[in-house]
């Protein structure tokens, strides 16, 4: 095994399966007659192999290229344009949060405060009556 690339198994991304039961589940109390049901599941097996083998073949490497690239592409602006951005709004933002800070406590805060003790004396008493 070469350096950097991992087995396919210690990648755990090969969990999900595609097995014939999974794609052609019979309920039960509805079953096929026997050699139906294992005509079909070899040529389900058989097909999926090769067809898989093939398209393997013709499209793994164009594929590869084509998903290397497009990553390459998505970690070069995510290093050099949306993290740098990201930080630079964090960093002009706390301005405004100050200026927004201040605000609150100045207005809002005694607002809020003398409508709570206006209505913190208010006492409701609820009696059923039989």
């Amino acid at each position: 095994m070469t350096q950097g690339v991992l087995s396919r198994e210690e990648l755990g991304c090969w969990r999900r399966k595609i097995d014939f039961e999974d794609v052609i589940a019979e309920p039960e109390g509805t079953h096929s007659f026997d050699g139906i049901w294992k005509a079909s599941f070899t040529t389900f097996t058989v097909t999926k192999y090769w067809f898989y083998r093939l398209l393997s073949a013709l499209f793994g490497i164009p594929m590869a290229l084509i998903w290397g690239i497009y990553f390459a592409i998505l970690s070069f602006l995510h290093i050099w344009a949306v993290v740098p951005c990201i930080k630079s709004f964090l960093i002009e933002i706390q301005c405004i949060s100050r200026v927004y800070s201040i605000y609150v406590h100045t207005f809002c805060d005694p607002l809020f405060e003398a409508i709570g003790k206006i209505f913190s004396n208010i006492r409701i008493n609820m009696q059923k009556e039989i």
